[in-house]
């Protein structure tokens, strides 16, 4: 193994009950010092930012570190970090602002591969505008998106692809920079949903050219909270909806109300969680060494699934680690994912079933009538024997 898994575990409060979590998907556990940094938060008062006292410079500090690390986990600046409750709520609120932007007969495309959070709030805003939504479709036969089909979509009336860099269900990655690039040439923005490929995979907004990306803390071993990127230009540009005394220029423009000050704290740990598992002289560079260790590890633990997989279970989407980060969303002959799941639970093995908010796949696909798939998510926490015990309860 690339890393001491043994003393990353022991980081983990939560890994001594001797449950498997295998539904890191749908969230991942907290080391000690995202924990740590929560309380300290909150033990050291902290007060609202901009006032002339201790408790309030405190606050400050928190922020500024939170908005640091963001900038150097996704690859931009600082003052392009915007913070809210979560990834669903933001963009909500951004794609309100932006909307205002649009007129009637320019289009947008949406993919068929999304969460719901990166498909309905663009959906209804296009609504209210007058303006047309295209659907950029799967190829069913390994749940994945071909540029090919998304290159006669765009036309000098696009004005945004939204699209995620990996698929919260089926775990296929998306080539974003490819995607940026084709938004780019008809004067499109692009607008990425990294939530899940935030524990598996580096992001680096600025090498792929993409407009905004938002992530959530909880899926990176962090607490629930949403960060959202957006380029300088971008953010600069949209009008934000806020009340008055709110700040006129980004990002505090679209931070509506008090943030949430101990939960800043434990994003600006989980980063330097992250990073601590690599090497390096500065933050940037431990991450990119972190990535790579983690990448690795999180092959060996699919590849060991993929080998072992029981006869009467079927992987939807890639039949390899080729394309893919290491979730997969399975059906099990004679089972609903409901039964799947619960049996599994008896049996102190953490999954998923259902459609995970992946409404759009799950529905072209026809899943989601008869209840979706059992998910099955590995993280570099995980072990070898986290796997097969994953496989002994298939």
């Amino acid at each position: 193994m690339p890393f001491d898994i043994s003393a990353i575990r022991d980081q983990f409060p939560a890994f001594r009950d001797g449950t498997v979590y295998a539904d890191g998907p749908a969230g991942t556990q907290v080391p000690e010092s995202v924990i740590e940094a929560v309380s300290a938060a909150m033990v050291e008062a902290v007060s609202n930012v901009g006032g002339p006292f201790a408790a309030s410079e405190r606050s400050g500090v928190v922020v500024d570190r939170a908005r640091g690390a963001m900038a150097d986990f996704v690859g931009g600046r600082p003052d392009e970090i915007v913070f809210g409750p979560n990834m669903t709520t933001l963009t909500f609120a951004f794609s309100r602002a932006v909307a205002r932007t649009w007129q009637p007969g320019d289009r947008i495309v949406l993919s068929r591969l999304d969460h719901d959070a990166n498909v309905t709030p663009w959906v209804l805003a296009a609504k209210d505008r007058g303006v047309h939504v295209d659907y950029w479709d799967i190829e069913p036969s390994d749940v994945s998106l071909d540029p090919a089909r998304l290159e006669p979509m765009l036309s000098e009336r696009t004005r945004l692809v939204a699209v995620t860099a990996c698929s919260n269900a089926f775990g296929t990655l998306v080539d974003v920079s490819r995607v940026a690039e084709m938004a780019r040439a008809v004067g499109a923005r692009t607008y990425v949903d990294a939530v899940h490929l935030a524990p598996h995979r580096r992001i680096d907004v600025e090498a792929w050219g993409v407009d905004a990306l938002v992530c959530s803390g909880y899926k990176f071993f962090g607490p629930h909270v949403g960060s959202l990127w957006g380029r300088d230009g971008w953010l600069s540009a949209v009008d934000a909806y806020k009340v008055r005394p709110a700040p006129a220029d980004h990002p505090g423009k679209f931070e509506t109300g008090t943030p949430s000050f101990p939960l800043l704290a434990g994003l600006a740990a989980a980063v330097d969680y992250l990073a601590s598992l690599g090497d390096g002289s500065n933050r940037r560079e431990r991450l990119d060494s972190s990535y790579a260790a983690i990448g690795a590890h999180e092959a060996a633990l699919g590849r060991r699934f993929l080998a072992g997989l029981p006869d009467r279970a079927r992987v939807w989407g890639h039949q390899s680690l080729e394309g893919r980060v290491a979730t997969f969303a399975l059906d099990v002959d004679g089972r609903t994912s409901q039964e799947v799941a619960t049996a599994m639970g008896e049996q102190g093995v953490a999954v998923w079933p259902g459609h995970y908010y992946a409404v759009e796949p799950m529905e072209r696909l026809g899943l989601l009538e008869r209840g979706g798939l059992t998910r099955v998510g590995f993280v570099h926490t995980n072990t070898i024997d986290d796997v097969d015990r994953v496989l002994e309860a298939l």
